[in-house]
């Protein structure tokens, strides 16, 4: 079965960005990755309007990427703030993965707003690609694609089909 052939309907890739493929959502999950935790440091870092950002939380909590934790500072009513869940985290390396390739195709002259380095040595973190058995980084030319389980058949939709 070709790539063509198989059915897109329930692409985890799709699925995946119906959650965080949309712009504010990837820069709420990298300001919360990153410490900024309260709705209203979160609207003013990022410059989204609180309707977007409101909609954008209860979607990432909805999905179990974030968490809501309640705290209250002295004298005011409890507010809350979001704290990324294991979930959330394994979303971290989709992260480094657009900022590497922002720093490389998209950063300003003199280079990058943030240098992401291992705590450890300092050196630059950068995403690769390997495969269970640790071989890697590969490239795609050494990857290759097949069906899954939960694969389908693609079927046209009658709409699109053309009319005689």
């Amino acid at each position: 079965m070709d790539w063509l052939q198989t059915s897109a309907e329930n692409c985890t890739v799709r699925r995946t960005l119906d959650i965080v493929g949309e712009k504010w959502t990837l820069l709420i999950l990298r300001d919360t990755v990153n410490g900024v935790r309260r709705f209203d440091d979160l609207r003013r870092h990022i410059g989204v309007s609180e309707t977007i950002l409101a909609d954008r939380l209860r979607k990432l909590v909805g999905a179990g990427i974030l968490e809501r934790r309640p705290y209250r500072e002295p004298g005011r009513r409890t507010r809350w703030e979001y704290r990324v869940t294991p979930r959330g985290w394994e979303l971290w390396p989709v992260l480094i993965a657009l900022m590497q390739w922002g720093d490389r195709y998209t950063a300003d002259p003199e280079g990058p707003p943030l240098n992401a380095t291992h705590h450890g040595c300092g050196a630059p973190l950068r995403a690769v690609v390997e495969c269970a058995q640790g071989h890697g980084p590969l490239g795609p030319r050494e990857a290759e694609v097949q069906p899954g389980p939960s694969a389908r058949p693609f079927q046209e939709a009658a709409a699109d089909l053309p009319v005689h």
